[in-house]
């Protein structure tokens, strides 16, 4: 009895222990689709600190009064194609949801790794913009596996939404945007300065943006949609009328979309239920888009909030990507770290709420999300024709038929999706929409 009692804690140890290591951010499963895979470089990874001066200071808006002002702090994740062959690292001191838990998390980053050239010029740029609240390696996952694709990705750590600096909502509802335009512009500053690790290596004039949820509303502003007069008034909103700049028409705003951004990937765009814009706010965006939603999103809304937008957005090509029955975490956010399986004393919940889905799992999604990214960025910023028919597909993937000869060639009736193994694209669906001629 005494032996198996022991036995019992050294296995109990060893499956803790296995546990504590299991938090990875790039798992592939085996039944994802083809692009999901990572690309051939070996990637580095680095922490910088920006600051973006004479800022209005949000938080300390008072009604009739100056605005005062900041010097507001970012900081930003960077990853990049690598030199050498080295894989694997780990990211210590991670905040998790409650905003007091830290975690380590392991990737295939290396810390510090020598940035490689591009055999041509240098690699699109690519800026992630996360949620409210959350954090620069919520999507992480996303990040890695488009460095390994040849791609420098900048993700934000945005000032007042982070997990451990969560303030007032309304400085995420003006700053948004701003962050990303502003991490747009030092990012181009960096890749010309003689002194950085990025000299050379990105090309912030063929960027793509990536958001999710408050950072999908950033994205959608950023890419020219306008908001509401009713919205910039909003007593819950941002105060004194700050938000006044994002309004559709304003001078602010027209001046705000910058064409070096060619293309964005929008996660669960916050805002349209809240009625912060509408169809001629909308019709400003003018470059691709691709949207991924949940069908059953209680937060940004799918009917009348996600998919209104992608509907609106009429200037646009553009795209949305469904999950049918997944929420407001669809594709977006990392695996919950297993250290967030703990109800947390602070929130009263498990902050693995905060991550996961009920119906589906996320690494299948991360993968799927991973899949497209690759196939949309690919055509945008890369000019890859090929990635083409990852993208042109049957709307509902319920409806393509799988049909293979003995040699495993497509038969001419083939039209499942194009990347997706027999029926590994179930729940899914894929809407396209061209722009509105004039």
């Amino acid at each position: 009895m005494k032996t198996l009692l022991v036995a019992a804690l050294i296995v109990g140890a060893m499956g803790t222990s296995t546990m504590a290591q299991e938090n990875r951010i790039d798992r592939v499963r085996p039944d994802a689709p083809e692009l999901a895979a990572p690309g051939s470089h070996a990637i580095g990874v680095r922490t910088i600190e920006l600051v973006n001066k004479d800022q209005v200071d949000i938080l300390n808006v008072e009604a009739g009064k100056p605005h005062p002002h900041y010097d507001r702090p970012l900081t930003i994740e960077v990853w990049y194609p690598a030199e050498g062959d080295a894989v694997g690292g780990t990211y210590e001191g991670v905040f998790l949801r409650d905003g007091v838990t830290q975690v380590s998390l392991q990737g295939r980053a290396v810390r510090d790794a020598a940035p490689k050239k591009a055999e041509t010029g240098a690699w699109p740029l690519v800026v992630i913009s996360h949620g409210y609240p959350g954090n620069r390696f919520l999507l992480s996952h996303l990040a890695e596996n488009l460095a390994t694709k040849g791609y420098v990705v900048a993700s934000i750590d945005h000032t007042d939404s982070t997990y451990n600096d969560q303030a007032k909502f309304g400085s995420t509802l003006v700053n948004r945007s701003l962050d990303q335009i502003f991490v747009l512009n030092e990012m181009d500053r960096l890749s010309k300065d003689a002194a950085s690790f990025l000299n050379g290596i990105a090309d912030a004039s063929n960027a793509g943006l990536v958001g999710y949820s408050m950072g999908g509303y950033g994205a959608v502003i950023t890419a020219g949609g306008g908001v509401t007069e009713a919205s910039t008034k909003y007593e819950w909103g941002a105060p004194d009328g700050t938000l006044a700049i994002h309004q559709a028409g304003s001078a602010t705003h027209e001046a705000l979309p910058d064409p070096r951004y060619k293309a964005a990937i929008v996660f669960a765009p916050w805002g349209m239920e809240r009625g912060f814009w509408d169809a001629e706010g909308l019709k400003g965006i003018e470059i691709p888009m691709f949207f991924v939603a949940g069908s059953v999103d209680d937060v940004s809304g799918y009917e009348k909030g996600i998919k209104a937008i992608y509907e609106q957005a009429v200037s646009s090509d553009r795209y949305l990507l469904t999950f049918e029955n997944a929420n407001h975490n669809a594709a977006a956010p990392m695996p919950a770290p297993a250290e967030s399986w703990k109800v947390s004393e602070k929130l009263g919940w498990a902050p693995f709420d905060h991550y996961a889905d009920p119906v589906w799992d996320t690494v299948r999604m991360n993968n799927i999300a991973q899949h497209f990214a690759t196939a949309f960025l690919g055509r945008e910023l890369k000019g890859d024709e090929s990635m083409d028919a990852y993208l042109e597909l049957v709307e509902n993937a319920e409806d393509g038929v799988w049909a293979v000869n003995e040699d495993k060639s497509f038969k001419p009736e083939h039209t499942y999706w194009k990347g997706f193994s027999d029926r590994t694209a179930k729940g899914l669906s894929l809407m396209h929409a061209m722009p509105a001629a004039d």
